[in-house]
């Protein structure tokens, strides 16, 4: 595991920032290393304000959206709102669908289904909305690139409003409107919202278009954090507005369909709430079922109706982990019998592996054996795949230069979905290896650890965490600060703890005298090298514990060397 520090603040901007900000020192050099210059940008980052969202209508396609869905209000057209089956395009669909059908009752819902319909507006979604006498469809999360499917809706008299926010092909569809900011043209200030994200800049649209206000639709927001944090965009800009007032709104004011789920918590939400509990319960959904049971959930009004569908949903999840353990065990056998230990990337396959937990398998595969990784199982004729890749590699252009093996592919940098004929998968499996090797650098195939900054255990005191906090929410473009501290020794009470001792209950002290106590979970193997009084270095965040009614802080530690 590499160790490598973020770049040093410059010195003289983390002085200013002390003196104008009245923080400690080490708290300036975190916000300077976040790009914050100033008193104001340290005001507008520490306390996000719904005067910080941008005018929807700056967005490629807005005026339009919006006269649209007017006129379908106007007239009493039926609308559909179509969206993925991840956690973005479930949200999206709740959203959207919640917001329309509380002035216009002539709204439906549709979700494909991921074995028989497959990822985005489906030709069977279009059939549907014909025979439900739908004259508008508005798709979130999905159709930047479904040219022809938009095409077909045309024809049978059924038009298109686009929300998406993936990377357009050189081809935008023949939409009524098409919403995302990463299309040509579109000088939109904020490029990184996700689906729900562009599906919530619709609704404060068609707010501000009748007189209303951003507060009007404050409630929204849970189902923007929600996506946010499960579709792993950068909590910066736009989005860090809308995780801070979204977590405030599930904690002030839970929608009933995840009370269920976070009445577990005994402290605040947090982002990591929402991407490791409540997301993977609402992808559960669409993985072993259908996703229709997460947006029903969402959408639920009924307590009693609510945790019904929360203990489904509790039952997908269980039985996804059980599948996604056994598939990933069967994927490292197929690995070591083929000796495929030292190649660049993994290509595995099975027929009968369950597509909807594959992505999931590509990802604990990585925590093994650190390289981009492609997971295929049988659907229909074809063969169809997840990939997830690894620091630093692009997968979407690795995939682009194999496209002469692959009938089609969608997907982002570091993750992507595609589907290949069956005749095609070693030629397939042989380019993906010669793509890989072509472009990763020997660094990329070490798992890293970032870290901010080296700091001595006398700096962590309570005001430093509850400063820490306050710079929450954090994720991508702010990750929760890692601090560095060196030569620690043991305090004389580390010891293995855990049912089956797998963990580390440390007590270290450093040169500045400071006793500290830390947890390292899967960490107990560290025993014999704390107790030899040799020095040892630790990576770490700074948490807050909570012991028989007594908090204190306490080190979580990331990693250990001697």
């Amino acid at each position: 595991m590499q160790w490598n520090p973020l770049p040093i603040p410059d010195q003289q901007l983390a002085e200013q920032l002390q003196t104008e900000i009245g923080v400690p020192f080490e708290i300036s050099c975190l916000l300077a290393q976040r790009g914050i210059q100033d008193y104001e940008m340290a005001k507008s980052f520490f306390r996000p304000a719904l005067t910080d969202l941008h005018d929807p209508f700056l967005m490629l396609g807005m005026r339009e959206a919006v006269n649209r869905i007017k006129s379908s209000l106007e007239s009493g057209e039926k609308i559909m709102v179509f969206g993925d089956y991840d956690v973005d395009g479930t949200t999206a669909v709740a959203l959207v669908y919640s917001f329309l059908i509380q002035e216009h009752p002539n709204c439906i819902y549709y979700i494909p289904d991921r074995y028989q319909e497959g990822y985005g507006i489906s030709t069977q979604g279009i059939d549907h909305a014909k025979i439900e006498e739908v004259g508008l469809i508005i798709a979130l999360d999905c159709g930047i690139k479904a040219l022809e499917k938009v095409d077909y809706a045309q024809s049978l008299g059924i038009d298109f409003i686009i929300c998406d926010h993936h990377l357009p092909g050189e081809i935008i569809p023949n939409a009524a409107a098409v919403l995302d900011p990463k299309q040509p043209n579109c000088s939109y200030p904020f490029k990184d919202l996700c689906g729900c994200g562009i599906g919530f800049k619709l609704i404060q649209a068609l707010t501000q278009e009748k007189g209303g206000a951003i507060h009007d639709i404050i409630p929204f927001m849970d189902l923007v954090a929600m996506a946010i944090a499960a579709d792993i965009v950068s909590i910066i800009g736009e989005n860090r507005v809308l995780t801070h007032f979204g977590i405030q709104q599930i904690q002030d004011n839970p929608r009933v369909g995840i009370r269920y789920f976070i009445n577990q918590f005994k402290r605040k939400v947090n982002v990591s709430d929402l991407v490791f509990v409540i997301a993977p319960r609402i992808n559960g959904a669409g993985r072993i079922k259908h996703a229709r049971h997460a947006v029903a959930l969402l959408l639920s009004k009924d307590q009693e109706e609510a945790i019904s569908r929360s203990r489904a949903i509790e039952l997908f999840n269980s039985e996804r982990k059980e599948i996604d353990q056994k598939i990933t065990a069967q994927a490292l056998d197929q690995i070591k019998q083929n000796k495929e230990e030292d190649r660049f990337s993994t290509v595995v396959f099975q027929p009968e592996w369950h597509k909807g937990v594959i992505g999931i398998v590509a990802s604990r595969l990585i925590e093994t054996y650190y390289r981009p990784t492609v997971i295929f199982t049988q659907s229909g004729d074809y063969y169809t795949a997840s990939v997830r890749s690894v620091k630093g590699v692009d997968v979407y252009k690795i995939l682009v230069n194999c496209q002469d093996y692959i009938v089609q592919f969608g997907g982002h940098r570091y993750a992507a979905g595609l589907t290949i004929n069956p005749e095609d998968y070693l030629p397939f499996k042989k380019a993906f290896e010669e793509a890989v090797e072509e472009v990763i650098k020997p660094d990329q195939r070490i798992p890293s650890l970032v870290y901010d900054l080296e700091i001595s255990l006398d700096k962590i005191t309570p005001k430093f965490y509850r400063i820490i906090n306050q710079m929450a929410p954090f994720g991508p473009g702010n990750m929760r600060p890692v601090f560095l501290t060196k030569n620690c020794l043991d305090g004389g009470k580390t010891k293995v703890v855990g049912a089956d001792q797998s963990h580390l209950k440390l007590e270290v002290t450093d040169s500045s005298g400071a006793l500290q106590s830390g947890i390292g979970f899967g960490m107990a193997n560290y025993i014999s090298k704390i107790k030899s009084r040799d020095p040892f270095d630790v990576l770490y965040t700074i948490e807050e514990n909570e012991f028989r009614g007594e908090k204190s802080l306490q080190l979580k530690i990331k990693d250990l060397r001697g």
